[in-house]
């Protein structure tokens, strides 16, 4: 059996360096002492909680886990009454991961104290298959979720060690059996780790839109009808026969020409007289009044070029069959007119 319980401070104050085993009886340790040593658990597991309410080391990363798990195998052979150096060791292995991160030091850096596990006390070095495991799961994609039972599984090697060691194998058993089951618990959790998926490799920008075809100007087809009668007096068909009432329709013509069309394709003023009079006759009239038309429209500023036709009396609209010379012709008189054809883009 181990013997009764000495002072913890008693044995930080030994040498960690030599191992000195400390000598004292069972009463060695007074109440103070005991109140020191007790003091000193306290204030080490406040500088891990302390660690951890930054929010930078979780309770499961490798450096915190190491140095709580340093701290517990501490405390539980404390309690146990181990009489070595090896409750002092471990203390300061806890503290040594604590002092660097709370220095700043960066967790897995080289300088990191908790990348390394010293047999402390002179612990022997069991089971070399477990050793060579947990090696191996640093390089395991979910090593993030494998770090905590790791860093404890190393730490209950050394503390199987220092029993093999001190007591023999029985008494290291229960803590091999600890390691293994952490070692194959941080094995599956590694297995189980989720991954994020490598990033996807960056989208190469989409070309450039080709260009919109442009959109095809809006083509209206338009037919003005202009009667002859106002335009001309009985039997005239010059510029300078215009009247004036068909002066003034061709100067509106015009300008509604200039206003409505952004551009006029195609423009032709086509005549038409009612069936009195001879073909040839009717023929040459409403060509020459189309023509009077086409020169008045030009000199206003329509300036398109424009196709004058006479038709005569081939394309009458209305047929009339009095027998009135005077009922007749103004019956006939729709005939008598010039036709505007207007193919152009309306503005």
């Amino acid at each position: 059996m181990k013997n009764l319980r000495v002072s913890l401070s008693t044995l930080a104050a030994a040498s960690l360096l030599t191992l000195a085993p400390v000598a004292a009886r069972a009463d060695a340790a007074t109440d103070g002492q005991l109140a020191a040593d007790h003091a000193a658990y306290r204030a080490q597991q406040q500088a891990i909680a302390e660690l951890n309410a930054t929010g930078r080391h979780p309770l499961r990363s490798y450096p915190l886990a190491k140095a709580q798990c340093w701290l517990d195998v501490s405390f539980h052979e404390y309690t146990r009454n181990d009489r070595s150096a090896f409750p002092a060791e471990a203390l300061h292995e806890s503290r040594r991961i604590t002092g660097y991160l709370a220095g700043g030091g960066v967790a897995g850096a080289e300088a990191d104290p908790s990348r390394q596990t010293p047999l402390v006390n002179g612990a022997a070095r069991l089971r070399e298959d477990l050793w060579a495991r947990l090696g191996a799961l640093r390089e395991h994609r979910g090593w993030a979720c494998a770090q905590q039972l790791a860093a404890c599984a190393e730490v209950e090697l050394v503390h199987a060690g220092n029993e093999h060691q001190q007591l023999g194998w029985r008494h290291a058993k229960p803590y091999i059996q600890i390691a293994e089951d952490q070692v194959g618990d941080a094995a599956r959790a590694a297995e189980l780790c989720p991954v994020d998926p490598p990033p996807a490799p960056p989208t190469p920008p989409a070309p450039p839109a080709p260009p919109a075809p442009p959109v095809p100007p809006l083509v209206v087809n338009e037919r003005i009808v202009l009667s002859a009668s106002v335009l001309f007096g009985f039997d005239r068909r010059g510029i300078d026969d215009l009247l004036p009432g068909g002066r003034a329709q061709l100067d509106q013509l015009a300008l509604r020409l200039n206003k409505v069309y952004a551009r006029i394709d195609r423009l032709e003023l086509i005549g038409h007289t009612d069936r009195l009079g001879g073909e040839a006759y009717n023929r040459k009239l409403s060509q020459d009044r189309a023509e009077a038309i086409r020169a008045y429209l030009a000199s206003r500023g329509v300036a398109v070029a424009m196709i004058a036709t006479g038709r005569g009396s081939e394309q009458p609209v209305v047929e009339c069959s009095q027998k009135s010379p005077a009922a007749l012709r103004a019956c006939l008189q729709p005939n008598r007119r010039v036709e505007l054809d207007i193919t152009g883009v309306p503005r």
